[in-house]
């Protein structure tokens, strides 16, 4: 079913004489189908035919399916085929006997000729007792092949299923084949292919028994020069292990595989002496030469291992060894590398491999709080009743470690029913994460004595499920309990609901990977496939240095972030210079999205006690910066920013490709909203979005955080930018630039339209004269010249485009002009861990940049308040002069032409230097002259 696509289009029926009759159509992937039973009404947009259809619409649908049996069916189907064919094979026996009697009259006259050859005829009755047998099942087979031609007759009644492989193709713009996928992600082909010698050992086989009579575990060992590794010890002699050791690390030519057995701990010291002495006992050696061993790749089948007999060392020894194993030359496509044990990435140790991790489904849960009733509030201490009109009530809601709190309502107050029932009207938006928790607990508390007045425990599989606002969730009364006494202490009337219209942020907005709603109801098919190869890293600085400063090393991984899917790469053992050759893939569903890269230094493998790995660098790759079907291969630059100072931690290569098939889905996603409808039909306020955006981080942090191996949340945090919205100087600089260089382009202008002014460059203000004069009696060709300036200059800047996707900058980083006290305080936690005096220090710098950003917006205020001053008679003489210069404008504009207007206004700003004064004109004066509300702060 994931491969079906559901298509309904929706024509109209009025008879009108249009040729146009078709309304939209709606494409839905299996994938969005639900059981029946678990069905919901969903809304789903018509799609437009063409760019230029006005029609616009939506359908609500319910799709369910339901699973069938195979069985009585399919007996009553094959019973009534049956009997219409016996109908038709009795059909097809009365014709033949029709035949029989018309071809009876010619064999009369033929019967002379067939007395003559009777004799032949009685000499080949042997030949014909063989062919006899033959001759019937002509006439079997002649039927049977009729009945195949009769069986498509009736195929229309019945159409077949459509077949599996049809369901994989592409279908249209909807989405990419499975098979494609397949073959993209494992040919590898944006990485190189790494040689590895793959050895695996199955077992060995003993002919004899140990020196007590009993089998001794045993174990294997690989030799191949410097590099010695051995197999889990074992009494079955079964090991079912692999080994891949880099090709480029091997430092002999011959590969040695011993089998040995190991001794008994002795106990006395004269034992523990002849141990010494004596050690594991061998059973033999086998040598293999790498230059012999055959190559593999992975649409070969698996190497079948072999037995192979080892060379005894000793000579006297009584017992022989068969180990089977095989011995073959692939690359990391290898099906049997990622479980191997590798000579580059710390053999079996679990914090080195490479694994993929998915986020767990988010979804937001709204408890909307309506009234209670009856409520029996709990005693108070020394039996004093509740005073009426003192007595506060709020409504907390739990969610795991989430609590939230509505506003308070005093009871039998203004915000209260006539009958003392509170009401409160409020939302409360919990993370909910797939598997959900058990229960949302509710609890109404009374304020004034800090006592719970009921809880009651909801059930999250029993909470409506809702795509958007259409269908309201259904009101429940819920029933309150005393912790204390256990019993009914009054009622709640909620709503709860899993909001599935809504995408749940867990990242920056400005770094966002994956804008889908939480509803797989909503869910539209991917665009497109985006497509990684980690190639390798240079000149990485040591991360891990000795105590004496002599050594240092590096232990580098990759984590890479699309979506809802992390991918972290093996660990490359003390490697300044790693070689990752890792691919992976991500469906891409809109390409305003971002990829974020992260490399650290594994930490966690070497300590048994807690510890944090450690960031070298971190890169992000808008898609749509990237052209589609290309292949960009590139080195980036790994910067890291301590509290020291920002340093270069070395360089990554990546190969990257977005791979689009259809063109026209691609533009389509450009006008489509970034989020889905929710955010736009019941909008979340700012700092409500950015308390769930964390509450959810630390969900997904936590549960990466239990998986093996473990993702830690250093890790999590660092590539879901948990401290974007958190001070910085360094940013705040950053930012107040970034405003400067937007508006650097009107700062320009300003500067032509000064030095056209002031005729610093004659031949250029004698052409705008003219301009002018164009403008002003040619009206209708402002818009196509402005527009064909525009497309004109759009194309001239195409030749500088960005050929490559950039990485971090760290000039727009500012990381370079920033002092080591505000590096210090971005790396500050929360709350400071700093001393008082650097706490003081950092409030007055604070202190006196927002008296500057005060100082800029009180200006910007005052010019607004100007305005509105002069229409609204604050200063009587002022706007006295501004209404009388309106009337004597409104009679000038009456009388004088529109075009006179404009054209002396025109060659009035631009006169020359001669004409004009150094004085600041009447209009500017007299605006600085009108008041503003600045002296009326205290």
């Amino acid at each position: 079913m994931p491969g079906q696509t559901l298509e309904l289009n929706v024509y109209n029926d009025k008879k009108t004489g249009r040729k146009g009759t078709f309304l939209g159509k709606v494409k839905i992937t299996g994938t969005a189908f639900a059981k029946a039973g678990s069905e919901g009404l969903v809304y789903y947009p018509l799609e437009k035919r063409s760019v230029f259809s006005q029609i616009k619409g939506e359908i609500g649908l319910k799709i369910w399916y339901v699973d069938e049996p195979a069985g009585g069916a399919g007996t009553d189907e094959k019973k009534g085929e049956s009997k219409t064919e016996e109908k038709k094979e009795e059909k097809k026996e009365e014709k033949k006997e029709e035949k029989k009697e018309e071809k009876k009259e010619e064999a009369k006259k033929e019967e002379k000729k067939e007395e003559k050859e009777i004799k032949t005829e009685e000499k080949k009755e042997e030949k014909k007792e063989e062919e006899k047998p033959k001759t019937p099942e002509k006439p079997k087979e002649e039927t049977t092949e009729k009945k195949e031609e009769e069986k498509p007759k009736e195929a229309p009644l019945t159409p077949p299923p459509t077949p599996l492989k049809e369901s994989r193709s592409f279908n249209g713009d909807l989405e990419i084949s499975a098979s494609d996928r397949n073959v993209s992600t494992s040919s590898y082909d944006l990485v190189e292919r790494v040689p590895y010698l793959f050895i695996r050992l199955l077992k060995a086989k003993l002919s004899g028994t140990g020196t007590d009579g009993e089998k001794q575990p045993i174990y294997a060992k690989l030799v191949i020069g410097t590099q010695t590794v051995q197999t889990r010890i074992v009494s079955s002699g079964e090991w079912d292990q692999v080994f891949a050791f880099h090709k480029e690390s091997l430092t002999a030519t011959s590969l040695d595989v011993s089998v040995h057995e190991q001794r008994k701990k002795p106990e006395g010291e004269e034992d523990k002496e002849k141990e010494k002495e004596t050690g594991d006992s061998s059973f033999g050696t086998v040598t293999f030469d790498l230059q012999e061993i055959p190559k593999r790749s992975p649409p070969d089948s698996p190497l079948a291992p072999q037995w192979y007999t080892l060379e005894a060392s000793s000579e006297g020894s009584s017992s022989s060894c068969d180990v089977m194993l095989a011995v073959w030359v692939g690359t990391q496509i290898d099906e049997s590398f990622q479980e191997a044990w590798q000579s580059d990435s710390g053999g079996l140790n679990t914090h080195t491999r490479s694994k993929a991790y998915l986020s767990p489904k988010l979804w937001y849960l709204r408890l909307h709080v309506i009234q209670t009733q009856d409520l029996r509030l709990p005693s108070l201490p020394d039996s004093k009743p509740h005073p009426i009109g003192f007595t506060e009530l709020y409504v907390k809601g739990q969610l795991g470690p989430q609590v939230f709190k509505t506003g308070r309502v005093t009871l039998g107050g203004a915000s209260s029913s006539n009958s003392g029932n509170p009401c409160w009207n409020e939302d409360l938006l919990f993370v909910a994460a797939e598997p959900f928790d058990p229960y949302l607990t509710i609890i109404v508390e009374d304020l004034t004595t800090g006592l719970p007045v009921g809880t009651v425990r909801v059930p999250l599989s029993s909470v409506h499920r809702r795509a958007d606002d259409r269908v309201e969730p259904p009101p429940r009364w819920l029933n309150l309990i005393s912790d204390e006494s256990k019993s009914y202490s009054g009622r709640i009337h909620v709503k709860i609901c899993l909001e599935g219209g809504y995408h749940v942020l867990d990242e920056a907005v400005h770094v966002t990977s994956d804008v889908r709603a939480a509803s797989k109801h909503l869910s539209k098919p991917p665009i497109g496939l985006l497509e990684v190869g980690v190639r390798g890293a240079q000149h990485l600085v040591p991360m891990k240095v000795a105590k004496d400063g002599s050594s240092g090393s590096t232990d580098a991984y990759v984590v890479l972030k699309y979506g809802p899917k992390w991918a972290r790469t093996r660990t490359i053992i003390d490697q300044f210079n790693p070689k990752w050759n890792e691919q992976y893939a991500w469906d891409v569903f809109d390409p305003c999205t971002v990829l974020t890269i992260a490399v650290f230094d594994n930490v966690r493998y070497k300590n048994t006690e807690p510890s944090r790995d450690v960031r070298i660098g971190k890169i992000r790759i808008r898609l749509s910066t990237l052209d589609a079907n290309r292949v960009y291969t590139n080195n980036y630059t790994l910067t890291a920013l301590h509290p020291i100072g920002a340093r270069k931690m070395g360089e990554i290569e990546l190969s990257i490709r977005f791979t689009c098939p259809s063109w026209l889905t691609l533009i389509q996603s450009y006008y489509s909203p970034l989020l889905p409808k929710m955010h736009y039909v019941k909008p979340l306020g700012g700092p409500q979005q950015d308390m769930l955006r964390h509450t959810a981080m630390r969900i997904v942090s936590a549960r990466l955080a239990r998986s093996e191996p473990p993702l830690g949340p250093e890790v999590v945090h660092h590539l879901l930018e948990t401290d974007a919205y958190t001070w910085s100087m360094r940013r705040s600089k950053a930012n107040w630039f970034r405003v400067v260089s937007c508006l650097s382009g009107l700062a320009r202008l300003a500067k032509w339209a000064y030095a056209v002014r002031t005729w610093a460059h004659t031949p250029t203000t004698v052409l705008v004269h003219l301009l002018l004069l164009v403008i002003v009696f040619c009206p209708q060709m402002i818009l196509p010249t402005l527009f064909l300036y525009l497309f004109f200059i759009l194309v001239w800047r195409y030749r500088f485009r960005a050929k490559e996707p950039a990485g971090m900058d760290p000039r727009l980083s500012h990381v370079d002009s920033v002092g080591p006290d505000e590096l210090d305080e971005e790396f500050d936690g929360f709350p400071s861990s700093r001393t008082s005096d650097v706490v003081r220090n950092r409030y007055d710098r604070i202190r006196a940049v927002a008296g500057r950003a005060q100082m800029l917006l009180g200006d910007v205020a005052a010019q607004g308040e100007r305005v509105e001053a002069l229409l609204s008679w604050r200063d009587p003489r002022a706007t006295g002069l501004f209404a009388v210069f309106c009337f004597l404008m409104s009679l000038a504009c009456y009388v004088v032409p529109f075009r006179v207007l404009v054209l002396g206004f025109g060659f009035w700003y631009l006169r020359h230097p001669r004409f004009r004064g150094d004085m600041p004109s009447l209009s500017f004066n007299f605006f600085r002259r009108l008041p503003s509300l600045s002296d009326r702060i205290l």
